[in-house]
């Protein structure tokens, strides 16, 4: 276990290390240097584009996703605006989906962190997948209200686990959408475009 920058400096840095399961909560929206020193990172530098310094979420993901294996499963939360953003994000996200690197969109509850309220999103990211479409989940409105904060019942993990697994069409709560569909969204991923709301 290390603690420090793991986007201005990667570690290990002796020899590559790749994961079976990369799991990730970082900091929303945060600043980093995104200097232009990092397009030739090999963790940064197939997208053609670095996330912008005042948001450092697809910095992460992409850190993630260059530590996953070619087997493995990602799963990262990240604040909505992901999924729609446009300049620099809206090109490492076109290029994320023509890669078919984006398995699943999830839509979760807001409130259900401490330190904030706004609503996430839980990307599941594969490598190295046959096909580019992606499953669209809007648990949204699955949780159980608490005195300050939300949380998920068993029920509501349940639900979104079997829908997962399953990976079919539910009407107004989830969606497998071809690749053809997002990209006519233009790689748009918001939730309630994809699932027709």
């Amino acid at each position: 276990m290390s603690n420090g920058d793991n986007l201005n400096k990667d570690w290990p840095t002796d020899e590559p290390y790749t994961f079976d399961s990369v799991l990730m909560n970082p900091p929303y929206s945060a600043k980093w240097s995104s200097d232009d020193t990092f397009l030739d990172d090999s963790r940064f530098n197939r997208y053609g584009r670095l996330a912008p310094k005042s948001k450092a979420d697809f910095a992460f993901l992409l850190h993630g996703l260059y530590h996953l294996k070619d087997s493995g499963t990602m799963a990262i939360v990240l604040p909505l605006g992901v999924l729609f953003r446009g300049a620099a994000e809206g090109i490492i996200r076109e290029k994320l989906l023509e890669d078919g690197s984006i398995y699943a969109v999830i839509g979760m509850p807001a409130n259900l962190f401490f330190g904030t309220t706004i609503p996430t999103t839980v990307l599941i990211l594969k490598k190295n997948r046959t096909t580019r479409d992606v499953l669209f989940i809007d648990a949204s409105n699955e949780f159980v209200r608490g005195k300050s904060q939300n949380k998920l019942s068993k029920e509501n993990i349940d639900k979104i686990v079997d829908t997962y697994n399953k990976r079919e069409n539910v009407v107004k709560y989830a969606h497998v959408a071809k690749f053809d569909e997002i990209k006519k969204n233009e790689f748009n991923l918001n939730i309630p475009v994809a699932l027709h709301k």
